[in-house]
């Protein structure tokens, strides 16, 4: 099930805006006179789309340029553009893909000249003419509910199910918006699947242990190859056609090889999907037929069951240093009550690991900063809330961590089953993406009252709105909490578990219905109030596990917002706070870290390093972040002599390029600049050219 998006006009000139009201993501387009969008049947575009409509225009322009696909009504490549593209073609009926933050279609009957700048994509069809604009929402929904018990072998039979959501069983299926959401897991007393799901048929078997450490740990890529699940004595991925690929003996091992096959499986299709669909000149390509001799096009052509010999069959040693870095590890303990998480995992292609069962090493207290010589945002001499017992989660390699269990992680996202149901019926505050920046200290105002900008919004027709609430009574906040609200920032004092307020205090577990979706509690120990407001509603928050002073909280919290901005999930704009302070550990994220509040115009977050090498030129390395609905996007840089896509979750080599291709560069999105040892941002007058 998918949200329908919304075609908006200008309210104040000639456009439309085309919103997808549950992922807060809005594209405009200009045109050449104000338009009256009128609704059509979402058919015809060569790709499903969840919502259309008609326009008459001579020409749409969007603001920023996005890789273009233009393609014939079957749905055929016919050429693909980017940056600084001049392409006139002639009369004829197109279909142009655009991959922006919405997945876009425009169809048309006339001559096409496309021609893009680095601020500005055109289409210009040279007289007014019946556009068809369409629009596909990357937000799924769970078809149905599977019920199953905690045995192992009911699990096995539960999670067979979510392959059914897939939208296809070709590599394509490694793009993100062509993975749907697996059903609903909820714990009975027998196993029950609606008929709404159909069992997956891909002719692949997975045998595991009959524990639930290791279903647990199959889900993921029993959801990426369709398979069905079984318990067993000797585990296996096993195919219809005779391939028996071994998954070793002991849980652990298993574990691990499961992982493997997923990573390198997944990788090869977004290799070998550039076949079909999306012909374009991948990295990953290039360096994978450097090493391996496969015919990419029989592979692509192939049954998913027959594709997994040729893959599988490439030592993982031989390929590991291709892989991109992965966006989520989760460490799950075996609790029956954790199955029921399992499929909004799956659904980000999280890798699921056994928490270690001996957690004698784990700290037992939260990470304090090295000293706080000044005011801290709780009060001396009052209670500092609730204690709690920490764990810290073994270290990996990827992007981000969380936990599922008991006990409170360091580094890591506390995952609440709640807040994943809550996100599933996540809905819009309205066409813009509303914040609401609560201080109750005059002292904190420096958080949101900014001499470079404001911390939200003011992006070209990307609107925010944003309002800010001084010093609120305890009502006005519990009001605040309950609206529809895309993000909360809150500056101010936490303690006993409650806001501090003008007129005394708001405890968390007194809110009832909260209708904000993420937000900020960046005041002293608000672990467990930030818990209250994902039980009561909320998606997402970064909170503080213990004391922060007042200058770093300022500059943390100016840093996240900033992040958030931009287009980074609150799981990673943590996480590249903790990476630049002292402070930044005393950071974590509660409820689901993929929650997003701005969209990056490049659609994949990343973070720059700029190092100059002299002559007028400087090397620069950009590192891609994954999407918010999880790995197998691709990013194609907008820099002079790079022509070239990459996956995200990837460093690209170095690109040396001049001092003025930098800055242009840079200049066309904010992100995060790596300068010496001190991170900018990209709009930063050093940059200037």
């Amino acid at each position: 099930m998918t949200a329908d998006p919304r075609f908006q006009p200008f309210d104040d000139g000639a456009g439309l805006t085309v919103v997808d009201p549950i992922e807060n993501r809005q594209c405009p387009f200009r045109t050449d006179d104000p338009v009256s969008p009128r609704s059509i049947e979402p058919s015809g575009f060569s790709r499903p789309v969840d919502g259309a409509v008609e326009l008459t225009t001579s020409e749409l322009v969007f603001p920023y340029v996005v890789p273009v696909y233009v393609r014939d009504p079957t749905g055929e490549m016919l050429l693909e553009t980017d940056s600084c593209a001049y392409e006139r073609l002639p009369e004829g009926e197109y279909v142009l893909e655009l991959m922006a933050p919405i997945q876009l279609y425009v169809r048309v009957r006339s001559p096409v000249t496309i021609a893009s700048a680095d601020d500005r994509l055109a289409f210009d069809f040279g007289e007014s003419t019946t556009v068809r604009l369409g629009a596909r929402s990357r937000h799924e929904r769970p078809a149905a509910t599977v019920t199953t018990t905690a045995e192992p072998a009911d699990l096995a039979r539960a999670v067979s199910t979510f392959g059914s959501a897939l939208k296809t069983h070709s590599c394509d299926r490694s793009l993100p918006s062509l993975r749907g959401h697996p059903p609903r897991l909820e714990l009975g007393s027998a196993v029950r699947i609606p008929s709404a799901v159909d069992t997956p048929d891909s002719g692949v078997r997975l045998v595991v242990p009959p524990d639930r450490s290791a279903i647990y740990a199959a889900s993921p890529l029993a959801y990426y190859l369709a398979a069905t699940v079984e318990t067993g004595t000797d585990p296996r991925i096993e195919t219809e056609g005779g391939f028996v690929y071994p998954l070793g003996e002991t849980t652990e091992s298993v574990v691990r090889a499961i992982e493997r096959a997923l990573e390198q499986v997944f990788f090869v299709d977004c290799v070998a999907r550039t076949e079909g669909l999306y012909r374009v000149d991948l990295h990953e390509r290039d360096r994978f037929e450097e090493r391996f001799d496969l015919a990419l096009g029989e592979l692509y052509e192939a049954e998913l069951a027959d594709r997994l010999e040729p893959v599988l069959s490439i030592p993982y040693d031989s390929i590991a240093d291709l892989l991109p870095r992965w966006n989520l590890v989760t460490h799950a303990t075996a609790e029956p009550e954790n199955a029921t998480v399992l499929p909004y995992l799956a659904d980000v292609l999280s890798i699921v690991r056994p928490a270690p069962e001996d957690r004698s090493g784990t700290d037992p207290t939260p990470p304090t900063a090295l000293a706080i010589d000044e005011f801290t945002r709780s009060r001396a001499g009052v209670d500092r809330g609730a204690e709690f017992s920490y764990v810290s989660p073994p270290s990996t390699d990827a992007f981000g961590q969380a936990w599922l269990g008991e006990g409170v992680p360091i580094g890591a996202t506390k995952l609440l089953r709640s807040a994943f149901e809550n996100g599933l019926e996540r809905s819009s505050s309205g066409d813009a993406v509303e914040v609401a920046i609560v201080c109750n200290d005059p002292e904190m105002v420096a958080e949101f009252d900014t001499t470079d900008g404001a911390l939200y919004g003011e992006r070209e027709k990307l609107p925010f709105e944003v309002t800010v609430h001084r010093s609120v009574s305890a009502e006005e906040l519990r009001e605040l909490f309950a609206t529809d609200i895309d993000f909360l920032h809150y500056a101010g004092h936490v303690e006993n578990g409650a806001f501090v307020c003008s007129d005394g205090s708001l405890e968390a577990g007194t809110l009832v219905d909260v209708g904000v979706d993420a937000f900020l509690i960046n005041g002293c120990r608000s672990y467990d109030v930030g818990v209250r407001v994902i039980e009561r509603g909320g998606v997402g928050g970064v909170v503080t596990l213990s004391d922060v002073g007042n200058r770093d909280a300022i500059a943390v919290g100016r840093l996240v917002a900033r992040l958030l901005n931009n287009g980074f999930s609150i799981r990673d704009a943590t996480s590249i706070a903790r990476s630049q302070r002292l402070v930044g550990n005393q950071y974590t994220v509660v409820g689901d870290g993929s929650v997003t509040v701005g969209q990056a115009g490049s659609g994949v977050p990343n973070t720059a390093r700029v190092e100059p090498i002299g002559d007028g030129e400087r090397r620069l390395r950009l590192e891609l972040h994954h999407v918010d609905s999880g790995p197998g996007a691709q990013y194609v840089p907008y820099i002079d002599g790079v022509d070239r896509h990459f996956l995200a979750g990837t460093e690209l080599p170095p690109i040396v390029v001049s001092d003025g291709a930098v800055s242009r560069f840079l200049r066309l999105a904010e992100i995060p600049v790596r300068w010496g040892e001190e991170w900018y941002w990209s709009t930063d007058d050093r940059f200037a050219e």
